[in-house]
């Protein structure tokens, strides 16, 4: 799979505590207690969803504009 140049998430509280993460045009997700924790479960998940067998270690695209949307 060609990895992207630039990944962009939407991080959103979750109903029931934390936070969740969503790729937009990927289907990678993950949540996390609080924002930090959530965006270095982003970069596992993105190591996870574009690892490449040939290499020891996956290559990360290049990761930016994480929108945490104001809650109402």
């Amino acid at each position: 799979m060609k990895k992207p140049e630039l990944l962009q998430f939407i991080i959103q509280p979750d109903e029931q505590g934390g936070f969740t993460a969503a790729a937009v045009g990927y289907s990678i997700y993950t949540q996390g207690e609080t924002v930090d924790e959530t965006i270095k479960n982003i970069r596992e998940a993105v190591n996870c969803h574009f690892f490449d067998e040939n290499q020891s270690k996956a290559s990360l695209p290049i990761f930016a504009n994480v929108y945490i949307p104001e809650i109402a």
